[in-house]
């Protein structure tokens, strides 16, 4: 190993201990329970204190494509004032088997409000509704339905077609009036549609029993870690139980540990790579002809990207799949790796070879999403793939094979003094391919909301995900093993965060 990968590594190493140390369960006691209430077995996290009585009880949701561990965060919060906090998975999130849609994640937490009421578990007038997105809108449409002590609604979901969100876009629709004792909260760098919206939504309401706050430098995801915005939730849940003012907030350090740990796999990833992969330039082969310009990649790319968009509102071939909007995602990188793949034939076909190589990557992509889903799963985020999404990965690693494929042929080898512009090419390529995506969304209407949402996140992945491939293809000197090896990362990634339906 060169010096300059030892030193990488072993900051590695050195960041996810310190990540493991930060991120070690402090004053809060949680337990898992499997709870069957209305036909829905919900894997629900109970949040309280070490030590001290229960002075009433949350039931606190996720949003879409999120899960019970990333409201960690606002759980301890809650918990820090004595309150008992119930967190579960919705259908098709986390640990709780699909399938997923809005309105069956919303029977089935409502029918898990009134399975902890008709066990005595929880008392109506001592519980908060609490929700993050999806789940803020679902805890206001519960609440409006079973009395109970107050509600937060956290960036709560538009249920209107309005400033401008259309009526594709909702989740739900025709929203009830917002329940008495209620707390709206959002962020000031969301969407102003976000936020226009859930202003109405307070304003539904005018007896002064509801609240609406603005938090400022907090986005849609932030604020679930914004000490103001939970400090207000505390003050709010301790103004409707009739609690003493909280006198602490959780610590961000296991968020901090969580974050590090992850940067610390991101650096020993590389010597990973090299080391296990190992320099056979033997097998290198310039797949990419002379002919084929840089102009001539982005105009194939958008000439095949906005058809597929334009066919993909009227048929979606892989909803057999099994994943909400994930179906979407996956049938449009098919049927543009197919097209590209049957264009450039000839120099896909030279690029399979390299049975070594395969093996290699096979390995290398399976290590390291192993590794890092297990890291979030235990600090962050419910990323460890259950039995159902593992039973979809084969299938969706094939259908993403030839888009991968066809990228890294056409992409061609790398070179030394032109890595960076390689880099900077395959994004500008997928950038192409996302703004095909978002213009189904914006303009034809395609109501595949989550390609936006998702986004950031998107954008994140593709950049880690592209600068692994160009090492794995450094080393390897294969086109179809670096192919495998991507697809193996974004298979892993989409049964990650899309749903299970």
């Amino acid at each position: 190993m060169k010096s300059r990968d030892a030193v990488r590594a072993i900051a590695g190493v050195l960041l996810c201990a310190t990540g493991l140390w930060l991120a070690l369960p402090g004053p809060y006691r949680e337990r898992m329970f499997l709870i069957d209430a209305g036909g829905c077995r919900l894997e629900t996290t109970l949040v309280e204190k070490q030590e001290g009585g229960s002075q009433g009880s949350v039931l606190l949701f996720h949003g879409i494509s999120a899960n019970k561990k990333i409201m960690s965060y606002l759980a301890w919060g809650f918990a820090e004032q004595g309150l008992r906090v119930y967190v579960p998975d919705l259908p098709g999130h986390g640990r709780t088997p699909g399938p997923f849609s809005p309105a069956r994640a919303e029977q089935c937490g409502e029918a898990l409000l009134r399975e902890l009421l008709a066990r005595g578990v929880i008392i109506a007038d001592r519980t908060i509704l609490a929700g993050h997105s999806m789940g803020g809108a679902i805890a206001e449409r519960i609440a409006s339905r079973v009395p109970v002590a107050g509600l937060i609604a956290i960036s709560p979901a538009p249920m209107r077609a309005a400033h401008g969100v259309t009526a594709e876009k909702l989740l739900f629709s025709n929203p009830p009036i917002l329940p008495s004792h209620s707390l709206v909260i959002v962020g000031s760098l969301e969407l102003e549609s976000m936020r226009r919206n859930a202003a109405d939504l307070a304003a539904s309401r005018s007896d002064g029993t509801v609240k609406y706050r603005e938090f400022p430098g907090a986005s849609h995801v932030s604020i679930l870690f914004n000490r103001p915005a939970i400090g207000a939730s505390q003050e709010w849940s301790a103004q409707i139980l009739h609690l003493p003012p909280a006198t602490a907030l959780p610590s961000h350090f296991p968020l901090i540990g969580a974050l590090g740990g992850f940067m610390g796999i991101v650096l020993i990833a590389g010597p990973f790579l090299r080391e296990s992969a190992g320099k056979n330039k033997s097998e290198e082969i310039a797949a990419i002809g002379a002919a084929t310009t840089m102009p001539r990649l982005f105009l194939e790319f958008l000439a095949g990207s906005v058809p597929i968009v334009f066919l993909l509102r009227f048929w979606i071939p892989l909803k057999a799949i099994g994943l909400f909007q994930g179906d979407y995602l996956a049938s449009f990188l098919l049927l543009l790796g197919a097209l590209l793949v049957a264009v450039h034939w000839s120099c896909v076909r030279s690029a399979l070879t390299s049975f070594r190589g395969l093996l290699v990557a096979g390995f290398a992509g399976a290590a390291l999403l192993l590794l890092a889903t297990a890291w979030l799963d235990l600090t962050f985020y419910e990323a460890w793939l259950t039995g159902a999404k593992w039973a979809r990965f084969p299938f969706l690693l094939i259908v993403l094979l030839p888009y991968h494929l066809a990228e890294e042929t056409l992409l061609g080898p790398v070179e030394r003094e032109q890595k960076w512009r390689r880099l900077a090419l395959a994004l500008i390529l997928r950038l192409i391919t996302w703004g095909a995506l978002m213009g189904g969304i914006l303009f034809l209407h395609s109501g595949e909301i989550l390609m936006g949402l998702l986004a950031v996140y998107m954008a994140v992945f593709n950049l880690l995900q592209r600068s692994a491939m160009d090492i794995v293809r450094n080393e390897t000197g294969s086109a179809a093993a670096t192919a495998l090896f991507g697809a193996i990362l974004l298979a892993g990634f989409c049964l990650v965060i899309f749903p299970l339906t």
